[in-house]
């Protein structure tokens, strides 16, 4: 944490890409659900921090949690994580209502004001591959529409470079430390956050007000 807050005023290339919301809409998704329902997917981008408070403002999400996911139970505490060592990235996991939100949806807000998927194992400030970008699914159907909607953007070019997240299969999610859940939220006037979360946020209500809870 110590080295977030003292390289806040690098430059940050969060949001700085071309594609911002400009993005297509995935030519592939899962059908809106005729009933309500809770489908999963963890995604890193990033610091959670930002991450989690942009899909905790979206409708037909009910709840986004920061934590852990590509490595093992026993190396999933922030420190350890931290060393880039671990093998988990920064993730959060995403509980929505796919009969409110598709899942194609969430996709199109996280390859734009989420983060820049082009970029390899860091994200604005922060390096290291627990900031990679990653979905990891937890159905063959999102599998599929994220594979598709990346190969999308790719073929669009609607990025200056190649996009760079992993999909893969997720095999276990550890929810963070208490104090990193909700972090955005009660640090609003910290540095880092206005600089690199807030305008995120920001973005989603700009971009996609619709998507946006009321």
């Amino acid at each position: 944490m110590l080295r977030r807050l003292l390289l806040f005023a690098i430059p940050c290339a969060t949001l700085s890409f071309a594609a911002s919301a400009h993005l297509p809409d995935p030519s592939t998704d899962i059908p809106v659900a005729a009933a309500k329902g809770k489908e999963k997917v963890v995604v890193a981008g990033g610091c959670f921090w930002g991450v989690e408070a942009v899909f905790d403002s979206m409708k037909g999400v009910t709840s986004a949690v920061s934590g852990y996911a590509g490595g093992k139970k026993d190396t999933a505490q922030y420190e350890t994580v931290s060393t880039g060592r671990t093998g988990h990235a920064e993730s959060v996991e995403v509980t929505y209502d796919p009969s409110q939100i598709t899942f194609g949806q969430i996709l199109k807000v996280f390859f734009s004001v989420v983060h820049d998927p082009t970029e390899l194992n860091r994200q604005g400030p922060d390096y290291g591959s627990q900031y990679r970008s990653a979905i990891f699914y937890t159905t063959d159907d999102q599998k599929k529409v994220a594979e598709a909607y990346i190969q999308q953007l790719d073929a669009a070019k609607v990025f200056h470079h190649k996009i760079v997240t992993q999909v893969v299969p997720l095999q276990g999610f550890y929810e963070a430390e208490g104090h990193h859940q909700k972090y955005l939220w009660s640090h609003q006037d910290q540095p880092y956050i206005v600089y690199n979360d807030i305008p995120k946020v920001q973005a989603l209500h700009k971009d996609f007000p619709d998507l946006v809870k009321k």
